[in-house]
Protein backbone atom coordinates (compact mmCIF):
# COMPACT_ATOMS: atom_id res chain seq x y z
CA UNK A 1 0.00 0.00 0.00
CA UNK A 2 1.00 3.20 -0.64
CA UNK A 3 0.24 5.20 2.24
CA UNK A 4 0.41 4.15 5.89
CA UNK A 5 -2.46 2.76 7.30
CA UNK A 6 -3.82 1.56 10.24
CA UNK A 7 -4.41 -2.21 11.06
CA UNK A 8 -7.11 -3.97 13.09
CA UNK A 9 -6.84 -7.55 13.77
CA UNK A 10 -9.38 -9.21 15.87
CA UNK A 11 -8.29 -12.39 17.72
CA UNK A 12 -10.31 -15.94 17.43
CA UNK A 13 -12.54 -17.22 20.62
CA UNK A 14 -10.38 -17.76 23.49
CA UNK A 15 -7.32 -15.90 22.18
CA UNK A 16 -5.28 -13.28 23.00
CA UNK A 17 -3.17 -10.27 21.00
CA UNK A 18 -0.54 -13.21 21.18
CA UNK A 19 -2.40 -14.79 18.12
CA UNK A 20 -0.81 -12.47 16.07
CA UNK A 21 2.49 -12.16 18.21
CA UNK A 22 4.65 -13.49 14.62
CA UNK A 23 2.83 -11.08 12.34
CA UNK A 24 2.88 -8.09 14.03
CA UNK A 25 6.85 -6.81 13.42
CA UNK A 26 5.89 -7.72 9.56
CA UNK A 27 3.02 -5.42 9.06
CA UNK A 28 3.67 -2.49 11.42
CA UNK A 29 6.13 -1.43 8.67
CA UNK A 30 2.25 -0.83 6.84
CA UNK A 31 1.34 1.61 9.81
CA UNK A 32 0.44 0.93 13.43
CA UNK A 33 -1.47 -2.64 14.39
CA UNK A 34 -3.97 -2.70 17.04
CA UNK A 35 -4.86 -6.07 18.06
CA UNK A 36 -8.93 -5.26 19.02
CA UNK A 37 -10.65 -6.08 22.25
CA UNK A 38 -13.53 -8.69 21.89
CA UNK A 39 -13.52 -9.37 25.48
CA UNK A 40 -16.74 -7.30 26.93
CA UNK A 41 -19.81 -7.91 24.99
CA UNK A 42 -21.69 -11.29 24.85
CA UNK A 43 -23.07 -10.04 21.21
CA UNK A 44 -21.09 -9.79 17.89
CA UNK A 45 -23.18 -6.69 17.29
CA UNK A 46 -21.94 -5.29 20.54
CA UNK A 47 -18.60 -6.61 20.53
CA UNK A 48 -18.63 -4.86 16.28
CA UNK A 49 -19.83 -1.28 17.73
CA UNK A 50 -16.94 -1.13 20.69
CA UNK A 51 -14.00 -2.02 18.24
CA UNK A 52 -15.65 0.72 15.51
CA UNK A 53 -15.72 3.23 18.92
CA UNK A 54 -12.23 2.91 19.37
CA UNK A 55 -11.13 2.57 16.12
CA UNK A 56 -9.52 5.01 13.69
CA UNK A 57 -11.70 6.64 11.04
CA UNK A 58 -10.18 4.26 8.22
CA UNK A 59 -8.75 1.43 8.53
CA UNK A 60 -7.11 -2.40 7.28
CA UNK A 61 -9.12 -5.23 9.02
CA UNK A 62 -8.70 -8.90 9.50
CA UNK A 63 -9.79 -11.33 11.76
CA UNK A 64 -9.33 -14.91 13.05
CA UNK A 65 -12.50 -17.16 13.36
CA UNK A 66 -14.37 -15.31 16.04
CA UNK A 67 -12.53 -12.49 14.55
CA UNK A 68 -13.88 -13.19 10.99
CA UNK A 69 -17.56 -13.37 12.21
CA UNK A 70 -16.79 -10.22 13.95
CA UNK A 71 -15.60 -8.31 10.88
CA UNK A 72 -18.32 -9.70 8.99
CA UNK A 73 -20.59 -7.32 11.36
CA UNK A 74 -17.80 -4.53 10.84
CA UNK A 75 -18.65 -4.42 7.34
CA UNK A 76 -22.34 -4.59 8.15
CA UNK A 77 -22.21 -1.48 10.20
CA UNK A 78 -19.38 0.68 8.88
CA UNK A 79 -18.14 -0.88 5.62
CA UNK A 80 -16.88 2.33 4.13
CA UNK A 81 -14.41 2.76 6.93
CA UNK A 82 -12.62 -0.57 5.54
CA UNK A 83 -10.07 -0.13 3.45
CA UNK A 84 -9.10 -3.98 2.95
CA UNK A 85 -10.22 -7.12 4.65
CA UNK A 86 -8.59 -10.82 5.67
CA UNK A 87 -10.60 -13.16 6.74
CA UNK A 88 -8.57 -16.20 8.37
CA UNK A 89 -9.34 -19.29 9.12
CA UNK A 90 -13.15 -18.79 9.19
CA UNK A 91 -16.69 -19.15 8.06
CA UNK A 92 -19.45 -16.47 6.95
CA UNK A 93 -22.26 -19.49 8.18
CA UNK A 94 -24.28 -19.50 11.49
CA UNK A 95 -23.96 -22.16 13.95
CA UNK A 96 -25.33 -25.35 13.77
CA UNK A 97 -27.16 -26.79 15.92
CA UNK A 98 -24.63 -29.45 16.52
CA UNK A 99 -21.96 -27.04 17.01
CA UNK A 100 -24.17 -25.14 19.33
CA UNK A 101 -24.84 -28.15 21.63
CA UNK A 102 -21.12 -28.54 22.07
CA UNK A 103 -20.91 -24.50 23.22
CA UNK A 104 -23.26 -25.21 25.68
CA UNK A 105 -21.36 -28.19 26.95
CA UNK A 106 -18.33 -26.30 27.14
CA UNK A 107 -19.79 -23.21 28.84
CA UNK A 108 -21.41 -25.65 31.34
CA UNK A 109 -18.40 -27.16 32.08
CA UNK A 110 -16.21 -24.05 32.37
CA UNK A 111 -19.16 -22.46 34.63
CA UNK A 112 -18.54 -25.91 36.96
CA UNK A 113 -14.46 -25.27 37.00
CA UNK A 114 -13.54 -27.35 34.34
CA UNK A 115 -12.00 -24.48 32.02
CA UNK A 116 -8.73 -25.17 31.85
CA UNK A 117 -9.32 -28.85 31.24
CA UNK A 118 -11.65 -28.04 28.57
CA UNK A 119 -9.04 -26.05 27.04
CA UNK A 120 -6.64 -28.92 26.85
CA UNK A 121 -9.26 -31.51 25.50
CA UNK A 122 -9.74 -29.22 22.53
CA UNK A 123 -6.50 -28.60 22.05
CA UNK A 124 -6.16 -31.59 19.04
CA UNK A 125 -8.85 -29.75 16.91
CA UNK A 126 -7.89 -26.41 16.67
CA UNK A 127 -4.11 -27.29 15.25
CA UNK A 128 -2.92 -29.99 12.72
CA UNK A 129 -2.12 -33.77 13.39
CA UNK A 130 1.20 -33.30 13.26
CA UNK A 131 1.15 -30.74 15.74
CA UNK A 132 -0.91 -32.54 18.17
CA UNK A 133 2.63 -33.32 20.48
CA UNK A 134 3.74 -30.04 20.01
CA UNK A 135 4.41 -28.59 23.87
CA UNK A 136 4.96 -25.17 23.09
CA UNK A 137 1.88 -24.49 20.60
CA UNK A 138 0.27 -26.05 23.53
CA UNK A 139 1.41 -23.85 26.00
CA UNK A 140 1.01 -20.58 23.97
CA UNK A 141 -2.75 -22.07 23.44
CA UNK A 142 -3.19 -22.56 27.48
CA UNK A 143 -1.39 -18.84 27.54
CA UNK A 144 -3.93 -17.29 25.79
CA UNK A 145 -6.94 -19.12 27.62
CA UNK A 146 -5.34 -17.78 30.85
CA UNK A 147 -5.23 -14.31 29.51
CA UNK A 148 -9.25 -14.47 28.21
CA UNK A 149 -10.40 -16.12 31.14
CA UNK A 150 -13.53 -18.61 32.08
CA UNK A 151 -16.04 -15.44 32.09
CA UNK A 152 -15.16 -13.68 28.73
CA UNK A 153 -14.70 -17.07 27.37
CA UNK A 154 -18.78 -17.76 28.07
CA UNK A 155 -19.33 -14.10 26.66
CA UNK A 156 -17.83 -14.91 23.74
CA UNK A 157 -19.21 -18.33 23.33
CA UNK A 158 -22.15 -16.83 23.47
CA UNK A 159 -21.53 -14.41 20.97
CA UNK A 160 -20.75 -16.72 18.59
CA UNK A 161 -24.06 -19.05 18.60
CA UNK A 162 -26.16 -16.22 18.22
CA UNK A 163 -24.11 -14.87 15.31
CA UNK A 164 -25.80 -13.86 12.25
CA UNK A 165 -25.62 -15.17 8.83
CA UNK A 166 -23.17 -13.69 6.77
CA UNK A 167 -23.32 -15.45 3.16
CA UNK A 168 -26.26 -13.11 2.10
CA UNK A 169 -23.95 -9.89 2.76
CA UNK A 170 -20.75 -11.54 0.93
CA UNK A 171 -21.60 -10.02 -2.16
CA UNK A 172 -22.10 -6.16 -0.91
CA UNK A 173 -18.04 -6.78 0.16
CA UNK A 174 -16.56 -4.32 -1.97
CA UNK A 175 -12.87 -3.78 -0.61
CA UNK A 176 -9.61 -6.12 -1.41
CA UNK A 177 -10.12 -9.09 0.11
CA UNK A 178 -7.63 -12.17 1.32
CA UNK A 179 -9.68 -15.37 2.64
CA UNK A 180 -6.77 -17.93 3.97
CA UNK A 181 -7.52 -20.99 5.48
CA UNK A 182 -5.18 -24.28 7.05
CA UNK A 183 -5.73 -27.00 4.46
CA UNK A 184 -6.14 -29.40 7.45
CA UNK A 185 -8.53 -26.80 9.38
CA UNK A 186 -11.13 -29.21 11.26
CA UNK A 187 -13.31 -26.49 12.53
CA UNK A 188 -13.88 -24.28 9.87
CA UNK A 189 -12.74 -26.44 6.82
CA UNK A 190 -11.26 -24.98 3.38
CA UNK A 191 -14.43 -25.97 1.81
CA UNK A 192 -16.30 -23.00 3.63
CA UNK A 193 -12.87 -20.67 2.95
CA UNK A 194 -13.68 -21.45 -0.83
CA UNK A 195 -17.58 -20.22 -0.16
CA UNK A 196 -16.62 -17.12 1.06
CA UNK A 197 -13.68 -16.44 -1.64
CA UNK A 198 -16.41 -17.25 -4.23
CA UNK A 199 -19.03 -14.81 -2.69
CA UNK A 200 -16.48 -12.23 -2.45
CA UNK A 201 -15.96 -10.22 -5.81
CA UNK A 202 -12.12 -10.21 -6.39
CA UNK A 203 -11.32 -12.09 -3.06
CA UNK A 204 -7.59 -14.49 -3.19
CA UNK A 205 -7.84 -17.64 -1.76
CA UNK A 206 -4.50 -18.72 -0.10
CA UNK A 207 -4.48 -22.28 1.62
CA UNK A 208 -1.98 -23.11 3.81
CA UNK A 209 0.01 -26.84 3.73
CA UNK A 210 0.51 -28.72 6.62
CA UNK A 211 -1.88 -26.27 8.96
CA UNK A 212 -5.14 -26.67 10.76
CA UNK A 213 -7.52 -23.93 12.80
CA UNK A 214 -4.49 -21.64 14.19
CA UNK A 215 -3.13 -20.41 11.52
CA UNK A 216 -1.06 -17.60 12.68
CA UNK A 217 0.55 -19.61 15.04
CA UNK A 218 1.31 -22.78 13.32
CA UNK A 219 2.66 -21.51 9.94
CA UNK A 220 3.26 -17.84 11.13
CA UNK A 221 6.00 -17.50 8.26
CA UNK A 222 3.30 -18.23 5.62
CA UNK A 223 0.33 -16.73 7.04
CA UNK A 224 2.86 -13.29 7.64
CA UNK A 225 3.56 -13.65 3.94
CA UNK A 226 0.14 -13.24 2.90
CA UNK A 227 -0.54 -10.88 5.00
CA UNK A 228 2.19 -8.99 3.49
CA UNK A 229 0.95 -9.31 -0.22
CA UNK A 230 -2.51 -8.81 0.88
CA UNK A 231 -1.33 -5.25 2.29
CA UNK A 232 1.20 -4.50 -1.12
CA UNK A 233 -1.31 -5.83 -3.66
Amino acid sequence: MADTVPILLVPGLNCSPRLYAEQVPALGRFGPVTIADHTRDDSIPAIARRILDHAPPRFVLAGLSMGGYVAFEIMRQASDRVLRLALLDTSARPDTPAQTQLRHQRIAKSKAGGFFEMVEENFPALVHPSRHGDAALRAVNRAMAGEIGAEVYIRQQNAIMNRADSRPTLAEIRCPTLVLVGDSDALTPPPLSQEMAKGIAGARLVTIPECGHLSTLERPEAVTAALVEWLEG
